[in-house]
């Protein structure tokens, strides 16, 4: 047995209280009683089974009141088996966390604004499988390809700058970790989205993009950053901006998002650049363009299936209140001048 909303029993507590104040006015009524009359003249104007409906009726009120409590709980028993088919492609995002991706011309910094981005594109997913990919001088695979969308959130969230011992950054590294990361037979249902400021100090990315493409990847690119650029900041460990990066003749790093490498990358697998914006449209624009792409069943889901039974808790409650509307059958008793 389960409970569609089970909170809701907290108000049996509720009840009890109820019962109390009924005992309390019970008691009440018997003082009055004995104030108006003595003993003897109160038993022949409140006779006994004139106060025993009365306690009847409250009684039936409060267990009217406990069962439609069970009812807005929920009852849900007598469970049947289903199997539900999902339906969706495979979707890898690669997030740079080189030191770059501090930098703070994206507010407030880079490699958060590319953390709530794909934060937001999880919660769209509806089928779809998703993997998270990290990279920066290397590469390595933080979540494998899932259909656990509370759990790759979970790693979204602990993602921070440093993970990647290695510095420097490898887009190329990163596309390559992706391509391993899908399955090598198909040809298609796959979509790796790459999220960097695009400057890329190791390996060739317009190769592994062609071999991305052979394989039937579909590649999206989201610029993290400006064209500008800013110095990248040197934090703390209480996250504190100590002084920027400098070379090795002391002058400031500069930090610049490099469309052309990104663009160059997209168009080669036939997918497409976006910069990203505080509203993430892009999201919205590569979430259209996933969703209209052909899709796989990704697995069968069984299920468990409880029937709800609030009715039956529901229609004892109301039969309850309706013998106490109408009122309880009176009980004729003949004993010493009882009256009914």
């Amino acid at each position: 047995m389960k409970w569609g909303a089970i909170h809701f029993l907290n108000l049996l507590a509720l009840v009890p209280a109820l019962v109390i104040f009924y005992v309390y006015v019970f008691q009440v009524k018997k003082r009055l009683r004995l104030r108006f009359a003595d003993s003897a003249g109160a038993e022949r104007l409140f006779p006994r089974p004139l106060r025993t409906r009365q306690k009847v009726r409250s009684g039936l009120i409060v267990c009217a009141c406990a069962f439609l409590v069970v009812a807005i709980a929920r009852p849900q028993f007598g469970a049947t088996l289903g199997i539900e088919k999902r339906r969706g492609i495979d979707i890898i995002v690669a997030i740079d966390v080189s030191d770059s991706m501090l930098t703070e011309d994206v507010k407030p910094t880079r490699l958060a604004a590319a953390k709530r981005e794909v934060s937001g594109l999880i919660k769209k997913l509806k089928g779809d499988r998703i993997g998270i990919v990290l990279f920066a001088g290397e590469s390595f695979v933080q979540c494998p390809l899932t259909l656990d969308y509370e759990a790759c959130s979970m790693f979204v969230q602990q993602i921070d700058a440093g993970y990647i011992p290695v510095g420097g950054t490898s887009v190329a590294k990163a596309v390559q970790a992706a391509r391993d990361a899908f399955i090598k037979k198909e040809r298609k249902h796959k979509v790796f989205i790459l999220m960097t400021d695009g400057e890329s100090h190791t390996g060739d990315a317009i190769n592994e993009a062609e071999e991305a493409k052979r394989e039937g990847i579909k590649i999206y690119t989201i610029g993290i950053g400006t064209p500008s650029g800013e110095p990248i900041p040197i934090r703390d460990e209480a996250g504190n901006v100590i002084g920027h990066k400098k070379d090795a003749d002391g002058t400031p790093v500069v930090s610049k998002l490099d469309e052309y490498t990104l663009q160059k990358i997209a168009l080669t697998t036939n997918g497409k650049y976006y910069r990203s914006t505080a509203g993430q449209l892009e999201l919205d624009s590569i979430y259209d363009d996933i969703s209209s792409m052909e899709k796989k069943e990704l697995s069968d889901r069984v299920y468990t299936r409880y029937e709800e039974r609030f009715k039956i808790p529901l229609i004892l409650s109301w039969l309850l209140l309706a013998i106490e509307m109408c009122g309880v059958p009176k009980v004729s008793l003949r004993k010493k001048g009882a009256v009914s």
